[in-house]
């Protein structure tokens, strides 16, 4: 499915990540995130960012997992990767692959 953007993210942190393979320890913060369910902050090998808790199971990633956010402009076409909560997994028309929130972008075929 394709997606445009339609305002930029205000969650945006600078900075690319590694991907994490599956079985990297995590450490979860006790708190779910207030506004994206599901969501925790939490450490992964030394590196502090967010994860969806569907992707952790006794402390453990589950799946191999990045948590980069794409750098993206109003008006970009991106191809819907995945959905997990109130954030997709996207690519972008240059092959780069990060997520944005569901609630900057509309479907558009």
């Amino acid at each position: 499915m394709k997606l445009e953007v339609l305002r930029l993210s205000r969650w945006e942190h600078p900075g690319e990540f590694p991907t994490f393979a599956k079985g990297t320890a995590v450490a979860l913060a006790d708190e779910e995130d207030t506004e994206f369910l599901g969501w925790h902050e939490c450490t992964i090998a030394g590196h502090e960012t967010f994860a969806p808790k569907v992707f952790v199971c006794d402390g453990k990633l589950t799946r191999d997992y990045n948590p980069t956010e794409l750098i993206q402009k109003v008006g970009d076409v991106l191809e819907l990767q995945e959905i997990v909560g109130a954030w997709l997994i996207a690519k972008n028309e240059n092959g780069v692959t990060g997520w944005i929130p569901a609630e900057c972008v509309k479907s558009v075929g």
